[in-house]
């Protein structure tokens, strides 16, 4: 199962136009999609940058401007010591902050804890659909 669900990604991420040599941020709690993302990028040749979800806006901008990737993915929110956090709202505020406004990279959504999130049409995907799709 889960090398079919790495596979399906590999599809949705070449798709989105990651290819041998591309990076692919992953802003993600400790969750199965964050291993299948790796082994998807595996597949693809492609070099996956961690985005750890304790940063702040600030310094998740920082980090996305640098890693010049060519897609991200994240949660809605994670669970934390016993209390739903979002993780989602965080990589939205960074992505408006001004040195990521030119990062038009398109963000896969992991829906973790059924929440309302902001959503930017032609950016965002909900992951669970796109590997559908496959």
């Amino acid at each position: 199962m889960l090398l079919d669900r790495a596979e399906r990604a590999a599809t949705v991420l070449s798709r989105l136009g990651v290819g041998a040599g591309d990076r692919v941020a992953v802003h993600l709690p400790l969750v199965p999609e964050s291993v299948i993302v790796t082994l998807a990028c595996g597949q693809l040749d492609a070099i996956r940058t961690t985005l750890p979800v304790q940063l702040t806006a600030p310094q998740l901008a920082e980090r996305i401007q640098d890693s010049d990737a060519r897609v991200l993915v994240t949660a809605d929110a994670a669970f934390w010591e016993g209390s739903v956090r979002p993780v989602k709202p965080v990589l939205d505020r960074a992505l408006h902050h001004a040195t990521c406004r030119e990062v038009t990279a398109p963000v896969l959504v992991v829906s973790r804890c059924a929440r309302p999130v902001g959503w930017k049409p032609g950016r965002d995907h909900w992951w669970h659909d796109e590997l559908e799709q496959v």
